[in-house]
């Protein structure tokens, strides 16, 4: 359980609340233009929204017409349909947050929010330890990572809304088979007899991976016991927050080059971190209307998340070898075993023993090869 346990889920969380709060000390935050479309796209996820509850609406009339004339009083079919409408319309369609997905591959705010956001954390930093021994700070992450192109103009050969349009299908596709998927688990979970172990079979194979075969076995057991509904929030939870989390670190890996078994375990290292810092944002972005303005100050905050689990980039020109050598989290068990306000004295650590600032280049990364 070392990548998913309570440590690690619990530092994740408290990267949220101190993301947010540096980013919201930045000045630059709400003037981004980002809060102007997600205006609009709180008006696109009403009017979705509203199109959406038509029919559902007539559904709910339609049974609770038909209960009335039920021959059985305890039956509850009528109010498993109405729980099943519930839960797709807020757990899986969730229209304001694709919406909010979608417009990072129409347009460049949430990329230019997070950069900015990005200088903004390292000039914090330096402004904090501005009396300290320059050859005892990290490196910056925004003057050599706003030299990378994006995959999207770069890497794939394509012009930039090309590259946004594949991006854009990617994501939807996903989107399309972890909807269809959860659906089809939540139909399986009516079937007769077996139906009831469908909900915990799928949280024993969705944990199996990430916090071993003995702990899977034992939310396998517990989900037999608990309702549905519970059962059905805490998978939609986990999966979102691992969804959410992909969809926020797009512009690093827009830039930063990974192959994809690389990037699964690039992941994989950091997961119960991850999934700490994600089911915050997640759970604030479910509140409606309100949940989509949060989205732009959950880009803003992963800017500070990148900064401790990732190294300082090199200049493009010396990035061969960076990606593989981000693969594993170094430095993982002693930034988990530090208090929070210890947290930049590890920074200080590293750059002391793994690498020499250039006082000329304004402590940038100096040219080096990774293998």
């Amino acid at each position: 359980m070392s990548n998913f346990d309570l440590n690690a889920i619990l530092r994740g969380a408290q990267l949220t609340l101190v993301g947010a709060y540096r980013a919201l000390q930045n000045p630059k935050l709400f003037n981004n233009e980002h809060y102007q479309q997600a205006a609009l796209a709180v008006g696109a996820g009403l009017l979705i929204s509203f199109l959406v509850w038509i029919p559902t609406f007539g559904i709910r009339v339609i049974v609770k017409l038909v209960a009335l004339f039920s021959a059985s009083e305890q039956s509850t079919w009528d109010d498993d349909i109405m729980d099943g409408l519930e839960y797709i319309e807020h757990s899986v369609l969730q229209v304001p947050f694709l919406l909010m997905s979608l417009m990072r591959y129409i347009t460049p705010t949430l990329d230019n929010m997070f950069m900015e956001s990005l200088q903004w954390v390292d000039t914090t930093y330096y402004r904090k330890h501005q009396s300290d021994d320059p050859t005892n700070l990290r490196a910056t992450y925004y003057e050599n990572l706003k030299q990378y192109d994006t995959h999207g103009a770069a890497s794939t050969q394509r012009k930039p809304k090309e590259g946004a349009k594949k991006g854009a299908m990617v994501f939807l596709k996903r989107y399309a088979r972890r909807t269809g998927i959860s659906l089809a688990i939540y139909a399986a979970s009516f079937l007769p007899v077996v139906g009831k172990f469908v909900l915990p079979a799928a949280s024993f194979y969705t944990f199996k991976n990430a916090v071993g075969t003995q702990p899977a076995v034992g939310i396998f057991a517990v989900g037999i016991f608990v309702p549905r509904k519970v059962l059905v929030s805490f998978l939609q939870t986990y999966f979102a927050s691992r969804s959410l989390m992909r969809e926020l670190l797009e512009p690093y890996f827009s830039r930063i080059t990974f192959e994809k078994d690389q990037k699964r375990l690039w992941f994989k290292d950091r997961e119960g971190v991850l999934f700490g810092f994600g089911v915050g944002f997640y759970l604030i972005m479910k509140i409606p209307l309100f949940g989509v303005l949060v989205y732009g100050i959950a880009e803003a905050s992963t800017a500070y998340l990148i900064t401790k689990i990732t190294d300082p980039p090199p200049p493009p020109s010396d990035s061969e070898g960076f990606s593989t050598s981000q693969v594993r989290w170094t430095n993982k068990h002693e930034f988990l075993n530090l208090s929070m306000d210890q947290i930049d004295a590890l920074n200080a650590e590293i750059g002391a023993t793994k690498k020499k600032i250039s006082q000329s280049e304004g402590f940038k990364l100096p040219g080096k090869k990774y293998s």
